[in-house]
């Protein structure tokens, strides 16, 4: 077989790749490891690493010679011209910040405003970017041009996002469908088939280059540390990127004075300076809490911003911030996003029997009941019971079918717990309000609230 070579234009697995990176085997029966890079228009810079000698269609693809031009002749003009201004264009956009490929290559519709986090980001040496746009605005879209714009221009190699647990597949079949990029969901099930096809000592980071993980794996450390490890001692590990979704997750839990680190801050904080490249996504990246705020831009950009140090100037800010709400862009003239108006519907002639107006009247009664009892209680306490109310009265406005499947759950976790005559001291968490590092967070949402309200 032809020995491969650096730089050489290969075919393996029906389709054209470029051959990266060669590492000769150690031995001389060994086999030969090739790193490529697809040079398609479909998959163009998806990495690929094979063994040459085991590929069965694999075939080094030789330049056109004077010989092959004198027998076909050669091409029409306008057909070459078009070549040339095609191959002049993707030069150019490789190299130059302000001509953009990936809104080209995505199925999507990209709006104007979404290219303005994709132009920020071109500019920088590194990706360190923060984008916080409103509810609503595409900050996917706007993550995944980044991205595929880094890809193109061949500055990644290794893609790791992370995101609340509830929309790990969302992120998946967006980035496949809208990018046509293909992501490994790194969960328990994909750990388990991965020891079992390969043995439990083996890394599973390592079987592909693109992952998606939920929070609540990232701070597990069975998970973290093998992915500190798969990043490499070198910080940070050249063409990685972070994509940090619901980024003010991992911001310190705030209290009067200081920013108490969770689990996962503590995670972020150890994992970020290994990637080259980050990303964080939040349409609330400031929790009014200023120590907490300059702790999660720390852990983006540690050479602008410290812990402990208020954010006192937007002109730094604004380098690696992108912050638009819908009303600037309705003042801009954009018809996507109108003015949202609440106007109430008064209904009135129901009997003073009706079911909707006795249970509204209940609800009231208890909520006053319960504002009473807890006047001597802790502020957060207080939080976490008025919340449960409220969650009942949306329930109770939903439906009545809705608020008696509520009720039902709340019933019966009480009747659970006060079979068991377990006081709530032992259990100090069901007296908090939920955080991000609460293992309540993964629990069905009725369950939790049920817990809430008896406890409270």
């Amino acid at each position: 077989m032809q020995a491969i070579k650096l730089g050489q234009i290969v075919r393996v697995r029906s389709r054209q790749y470029l051959v990266e990176e060669v590492t000769h085997p150690p031995l001389p029966d060994g086999d030969t490891l090739v790193r490529l890079s697809c040079v398609e228009d479909d998959a163009q810079g998806q990495q690929l690493e094979v063994f040459w000698e085991r590929e069965i269609d694999a075939k080094i693809l030789g330049g056109a010679n004077w010989e092959t031009i004198l027998h076909r002749g050669f091409d029409d003009p306008r057909y070459f011209s078009a070549y040339l201004h095609t191959l002049r264009w993707n030069c150019v956009t490789s190299t130059n910040p302000k001509l953009f490929q990936a809104p080209y290559r995505a199925g999507i519709e990209v709006k104007t405003y979404q290219l303005e986090p994709l132009r920020k980001a071109l500019e920088m040496p590194r990706v360190s970017l923060f984008i916080a746009d409103d509810v609503g605005l595409g900050k996917t879209i706007e993550a995944g041009l980044i991205l595929r714009e880094m890809l193109i221009r061949q500055k990644i190699r290794r893609v790791v996002i992370s995101c609340p647990p509830s929309v790990v597949r969302q992120w998946q079949e967006e980035m496949e469908s809208r990018f046509g990029l293909i992501f490994q969901v790194f969960d328990r099930e994909f750990v388990a088939a991965k020891r079992r096809e390969r043995g439990y000592g083996v890394n599973p980071w390592t079987t592909h280059t693109r992952f998606i993980i939920s929070h609540a794996l990232l701070r597990d450390e069975s998970y973290a540390a093998s992915l500190r490890d798969w990043l490499g001692d070198l910080s940070p590990s050249p063409g990685a990127m972070l994509i940090l979704d619901e980024a003010h997750n991992a911001a310190p839990a705030s209290s009067a004075r200081y920013a108490l680190d969770s689990q996962l801050t503590k995670s972020v904080r150890e994992l970020a300076p290994k990637f080259e490249h980050k990303l964080f996504l939040s349409a609330t990246p400031h929790n009014g809490h200023s120590n907490s705020f300059a702790a999660l831009l720390e852990m983006l950009d540690p050479q602008r911003f410290c812990r402990g140090v208020p954010v006192k100037s937007q002109k730094i800010l604004d380098r690696v911030m992108v912050r638009r709400l819908k009303r600037d862009l309705r003042e801009l003239g954009d018809r996507d996003f109108p003015e949202r108006q609440v106007i109430p519907l008064r209904v009135s002639g129901l009997p003073s029997d009706a079911p909707e107006l006795v249970l509204a009247q209940l609800l009231q009664e208890y909520r006053q009941l319960r504002e009473e009892s807890l006047k001597e209680t802790s502020k957060t306490k207080q939080t976490a019971a008025m919340l449960v109310i409220i969650c009942l009265q949306k329930r109770l406005l939903s439906s009545i079918e809705a608020f008696s499947r509520t009720l039902k759950v709340h019933r019966q976790t009480i009747e659970k717990q006060a079979s068991k005559v377990v006081t709530a001291s032992k259990f100090p968490l069901l007296q908090e309000s939920t955080s991000s590092d609460d293992d309540r967070a993964e629990l069905p949402e009725l369950e939790i609230e049920s817990c809430l309200l008896y406890t409270s």
